[in-house]
């Protein structure tokens, strides 16, 4: 037998297996001699009242075996020797869209400038310690990009993105915690994507890809308007039968690049803004409506959006890459800049919270000349 329960609970017994094992026993009236199975579906935090409680929709197994089998099959094929498609950049845009080449029976050839994850630490120290910026390795380039050693939420409020579910179970199946699938706020951790980046890696490179560091892309070769590789700073030519630039924000070069090819490149809106810092503590008091989160709730978190006007004009602020128990990190691309994110790691266990407060930057603020 089994049936699906929709659930309001105290987080001690939410978030304790034997406890939750308890109450749905006792709900259901089900005798000590069933065997109980508790498949959670969804789980969230409801703090809009003085109690707080945690949501949760679980399938239910009475003397049933929760079934095992995934509606997703990540059976990667061989793709050596097949046409290859160049990505620049080694974020998560260009990670994913190897793992869809291959699942297309494409060859991926990711070019990033930056170093891989292990590399890349020495640099990030040099940062921190000495205030040393290497332009091509730092906080927003090599594997995995920002990210990496960023903060790791996963969560997106579109919802004309594809399948979201199926990219947690990627990340699964590359050695994330299942907690993902359930969470309506999904978080790695910092100190857990480095690990989980490798892996990913290492099923590109094993079926066929490949992946350059410490290369950077110089030129576009081009003959009759149509791309055929790219020249990089050694004066190596790679070949593809076309280019997808997964740069981040942050390559300039890049966008100088199709600029002076005359490749057709578009603003649009986006946000800037400060970092702000509080202590972890505040924000939990606010948002549980007591002084101690206690034993069982996560650090909290919290989202601002206002209206302001500026100008006679309605402007949007708002709150950006939210960190509970986090750190700010220095995010520079080059010496001199003063440029800072937020990571958290996964217990998110630092006495302080930090968030982006960003405003929005509508096209017409930017003034230029065309040509």
């Amino acid at each position: 037998m089994n049936k699906k329960l929709v659930l309001s609970l105290p987080p001690e017994v939410a978030f304790q297996p034997e406890k939750l094992q308890e109450f749905v026993k006792k709900q259901l009236n089900i005798s000590e001699a069933d065997e109980l199975q508790i498949q959670l579906l969804k789980r969230s935090i409801d703090a809009r009242s003085r109690e707080v409680k945690v949501n949760l929709e679980a399938h239910i197994y009475i003397n049933e075996k929760i079934p095992q089998e995934s509606e997703y099959n990540f059976d990667y094929q061989n793709v050596t020797n097949n046409k290859p498609v160049l990505i620049a950049g080694a974020g998560p845009a260009g990670l994913f869209a190897a793992l869809r080449l291959i699942e297309l029976g494409l060859k991926p050839i990711i070019i990033e400038r930056g170093k891989d994850v292990r590399a890349r630490r020495r640099d990030l120290a040099a940062i921190t310690k000495d205030h040393v910026v290497n332009p091509d390795s730092n906080y927003c380039f090599g594997e995995g990009g920002a990210g990496t050693y960023s903060d790791g939420k996963l969560y997106t409020r579109s919802t004309k993105r594809g399948d979201v579910k199926r990219i947690l179970h990627i990340l699964v199946n590359h050695g994330a915690k299942d907690d993902i699938l359930i969470d309506a706020h999904p978080h790695i951790g910092t100190n857990k994507l480095p690990k989980l980046i490798e892996q990913i890696r290492y099923t590109i490179l094993n079926h066929g890809g490949e992946i350059h560091f410490d290369t950077r892309i110089t030129d576009f070769i081009v003959s009759g308007n149509e791309f055929k590789g790219v020249e990089t700073q050694n004066g190596d030519k790679i070949l593809g039968e076309g280019l997808i630039l997964a740069t981040g924000h942050s390559a300039r070069d890049i966008f100088e690049l199709l600029h002076s090819k005359n490749i057709l490149i578009e603003s649009k809106p986006f946000a800037m803004g400060v970092r702000v810092e509080h202590p972890q503590s505040i924000i939990d008091s606010i948002q549980y409506h007591k002084p101690n989160r206690g034993e069982f709730l996560p650090a909290a978190a919290y989202a601002l959006v206002c209206q302001t006007q500026y100008d006679l004009k309605q402007r949007g602020v708002f709150s950006f890459c939210m960190c509970p128990g986090g750190f700010i990190v220095p995010a520079a691309t080059a010496q001199g800049e003063v440029v800072v994110n937020g990571m958290s790691p996964s217990r998110r266990d630092s006495r302080f919270a930090n968030s982006g407060i960003v405003v929005s930057i509508e096209q017409e603020d930017l003034k230029y000349e065309a040509g």
